[in-house]
């Protein structure tokens, strides 16, 4: 499995990912197709690290993504499984975190949910 190329999940957010150096970081770009903001939703970079290759079929990964439209991260882990026929998807679980004022916010600062992404190229 090799998680470098175009990636789309279920409600149309695009991520692109970029090879892989030797210890096994990377780094990309995501673009939300969904957003709980007012502002315009920009491109944002995104870091990441997986097993080696050499290491397992199927690897498992993680990133974080630093948005550039608002005052919050998320972060992604996840592996990659390629089927029968070939066909690779990124099955993840993230965290996203957001900013609040204070300690009596912290309650409604973080939210979690999966994504399942296909390869677009």
């Amino acid at each position: 499995c090799n998680l470098q190329g175009l990636w789309r999940n279920e409600l149309g957010s695009n991520m692109t990912l970029l090879a892989l150096d030797a210890a096994g970081t990377f780094s990309g770009s995501y673009h939300t197709a969904v957003a709980v903001t007012n502002k315009q939703i920009l491109v944002s970079p995104l870091q990441g690290a997986q097993q080696h290759l050499s290491a397992k079929r199927q690897p498992t990964f993680g990133f974080t993504v630093q948005w550039q439209f608002a005052d919050s991260t998320t972060a992604f882990v996840g592996q990659c499984f390629v089927d029968h026929r070939g066909k690779e998807t990124l099955e993840t679980t993230w965290l996203l975190r957001e900013e609040v004022l204070s300690c009596r916010d912290n309650w409604k600062a973080t939210r979690v949910g999966t994504s399942i992404f296909t390869r677009i190229k």
